[in-house]
């Protein structure tokens, strides 16, 4: 793997990291099956697109395209606590709207082009790009580390325990005062706020915001979060959080890795395989727990 391509795993898994944090959230925290995350990521990028299109500084654009995802995510968990809709499918409902909508920001176009655009890497990358490669990923790294002490300190409060433990047992928590269906419309906003973040940094790296981006977003903040499970498995939140950007480092890594390994191309992967790459890597994270239990019986044994 050359360097270039090591410091565009590490960059795409920084952006990645941001979504396996939302996913995590959703998942593991509020236990809330939710897909809206292939929507909401592209979401992100168009209204960062159009902003910035319409003159808005990238900064706040990237916020805008954070807030966009925050109200898809609100309307996900209002599907779910006041129309009673089952989570998986009032996520199904929003992610299928949600293409329609992003059509909608974007005039009907399926791509919107951003070479020359502003963004928030311009004012520190070289006017011949040679410090680009490195940059960008420490600009990102800065949004990642915000996000989790953010996070970190949220989830330590007395709303973000309510959070937790709604997500543990709702029946019980609601039992104790915690207003349930406000902390699962707050949880599924501040997750997808994440995951639409991470989808507007990801246009300011490809050059475009396009809709097609958020195809398999869900599947790559699983596999984050299931490999950063298996690598630091914890209970401490400060350790949770730091365990799915792990994670979804590890998955870009490992992916840029079968792509650029010449043994894996002469047996014919192609950068069209990413999605298969992704599925089979998610089967072996989630194989791994019932490795490792069958591997300590035998020891013991």
């Amino acid at each position: 793997m050359s360097l270039i391509a090591f410091f565009g795993g590490i960059e795409a898994g920084l952006i990645y990291a941001l979504v396996a944090l939302g996913v995590l959230i959703s998942f593991r925290i509020l236990d809330f099956p939710d897909l809206t995350a292939d929507g909401s990521f592209p979401l992100g990028a168009v209204v960062f697109a159009v902003c910035v299109g319409s003159g808005v500084n990238p900064w706040l654009a990237c916020f805008a395209g954070a807030a966009a995802g925050a109200c898809a995510g609100m309307v996900t968990a209002w599907l779910n606590v006041s129309l009673k809709i089952l989570p998986l499918l009032a996520s199904i409902l929003v992610m299928v709207a949600l293409y329609s909508v992003n059509l909608r920001i974007t005039g009907g176009t399926p791509n919107i082009p951003l070479i020359g655009a502003p963004s928030v890497f311009e004012p520190f990358v070289a006017a011949d790009f040679s410090n680009q490669f490195w940059v960008q990923p420490l600009i990102i790294a800065g949004f990642v580390v915000i996000a989790k002490l953010l996070l970190d300190w949220f989830f330590n409060t007395k709303t973000g325990l309510a959070m937790r433990a709604t997500g543990v047992n709702a029946r019980m928590a609601k039992a104790q005062g915690v207003a349930t269906s406000k902390m699962v419309v707050l949880g599924m906003a501040i997750s997808n706020a994440l995951i639409a973040l991470g989808g507007a940094l990801f246009a300011q790296t490809t050059g475009s915001a396009d809709l097609a981006s958020g195809i398999g977003t869900i599947v790559i903040g699983l596999a984050a979060v299931i490999i950063g499970e298996n690598l630091l498995s914890s209970k401490r939140i400060i350790l949770i959080t730091l365990a799915a950007i792990v994670g979804a480092l590890v998955y870009r890594l490992l992916i840029a890795f079968a792509l650029g390994n010449e043994f894996l191309q002469s047996l014919g992967v192609r950068p069209t395989d990413l999605n298969l790459i992704t599925a089979v890597l998610v089967v072996i994270a989630l194989r791994l727990p019932a490795v490792k239990r069958s591997l300590t019986r035998k020891t013991t044994s």
